[in-house]
């Protein structure tokens, strides 16, 4: 990684997704650490698709932080909603399978919880929401897409970044949020809280 400058606190990502990295070093942020928490994301029994994405976003924020209080930590959750349902995450074909099944033919929500903990404790978090639509999928095209395996461990059972996106007819909202970190919105927290370390800065250097 790019050395840290000593007067800039550093900055660790609470997330093991080599998207979420991606993104940020696609507008010029390379974090000094990476740090993924290990939390318990079961949702809460009738817990909303909103309050789930916020409360994950938040608890692994607060987990990496206690590890290093001295920088600034970043968190986020992405969370696919079906209605009032949340979605999984899903490890075998077959609930990647009921996903794919749920959103053919509907518009859905992609909901990503942002937060962001300052050194001296200073915090601020984000919801950002994106509409989706997909166009109502034949089994022929399920099975075609399940046999590629991208929808292993993705939120609603499918990356928009890869071939699902011929699956999608229409979108509202930020596209990065889809992927999986919202840059537009995650910028901001990063600048209001006064973080400035990107490598396009360090670079002027």
């Amino acid at each position: 990684m790019i050395a840290r400058s000593p007067e800039r606190p550093s900055l660790v990502l609470a997330s093991a997704s080599p998207r979420r990295l991606d993104l940020l070093q696609q507008i010029g942020i390379q974090p000094d650490l990476i740090d993924p928490p290990e939390i318990d994301e079961t949702p809460l029994r009738r817990e909303l698709p909103a309050a789930y994405a916020r409360r994950i976003a938040a608890c692994k924020a607060e987990v990496v932080a206690s590890r290093h209080p001295q920088s600034f930590v970043l968190a986020a959750d992405t969370v696919v909603a079906c209605g009032r349902r949340i979605l999984p995450k899903p490890e075998d074909a077959a609930t990647a399978r009921d996903c794919l099944v749920q959103l053919s033919g509907r518009r859905h929500r992609v909901l990503g919880g942002i937060f962001l903990r300052a050194p001296g404790g200073k915090q601020v978090g984000r919801l950002v929401t994106t509409i989706v639509v997909f166009k109502r999928l034949s089994a022929d095209e399920i099975d075609t897409y399940l046999a590629g395996g991208e929808w292993h461990g993705k939120a609603g059972g499918y990356a928009i970044q890869g071939r699902a996106a011929a699956f999608i007819s229409w979108i509202s909202g930020s596209y990065s949020n889809v992927v999986g970190l919202p840059l537009f919105e995650t910028n901001g927290l990063l600048t209001g809280l006064g973080y400035h370390g990107s490598v396009q800065g360090r670079k002027r250097r």
